[in-house]
């Protein structure tokens, strides 16, 4: 991946340190925000989103919502105003069976209009934040204004790994935060 020059890169060694960036990111967001988790499995995107909804005050658990594509849940801006998490995985979206004609963007507004959320994605209420896993083949056609998360999890000997060989919740992380679109230009990024 390339790296623009907007970008921020943070170091992120265990699992409380994904935990605060998604906490610090939590304080910084608005309603009508987009927010890209992109990464390998285990890199610590659903880690980061539990950070995000504590942020937000939210009380309600935050699990990865792979089998049920999209979780709704209510907290607090920064400010107090309600905030509404639209917990979104897109893991299981899209696929190979196009209608003829159809492109893969196509076939994505499909999917999300038959589970309700394409108005959602495209226009987000005043108090609705968009945190959406695996939406990356999606959201540069949904949403001009985002702030795409990019989670590396290098297996290089610094990730935790238990006895079994099971990688931990621990293990240097890299998080590369990508402001696109002007809504997000004066924002100041977690460091």
């Amino acid at each position: 991946m390339t790296i623009p020059n907007n970008a921020t890169v943070i170091q992120a060694p265990t699992a409380d340190d994904m935990r605060r960036i998604g906490k610090e990111l939590a304080h910084i967001v608005h309603g009508g925000d987009v927010l890209l988790l992109s990464g390998p499995l285990g890199a610590g995107k659903t880690t980061l989103a539990q950070g995000f909804g504590a942020g937000l005050g939210i009380d309600e658990p935050i699990v990865s919502p792979t089998f049920t594509i999209a979780r709704e849940l209510d907290g607090r801006f920064a400010d107090g105003t309600p905030a509404h998490l639209v917990h979104v995985d897109a893991y299981r979206l899209g696929g190979n069976a196009y209608a003829p004609g159809q492109d893969a963007v196509g076939r994505l507004l499909d999917e999300l209009e038959s589970l309700g959320l394409d108005e959602e994605l495209e226009d987000p209420s005043d108090n609705t934040v968009i945190l959406m896993e695996w939406g990356e083949q999606m959201v540069a056609a949904l949403a001009p204004e985002r702030l795409e998360i990019h989670i590396d999890r290098p297996v290089d000997g610094t990730a935790a790994v238990r006895a079994d060989g099971e990688l931990t919740g621990d293990g240097n992380r890299i998080v590369t935060l990508i402001p696109v679109g002007d809504a997000w230009r004066s924002r100041q990024l977690p460091a």
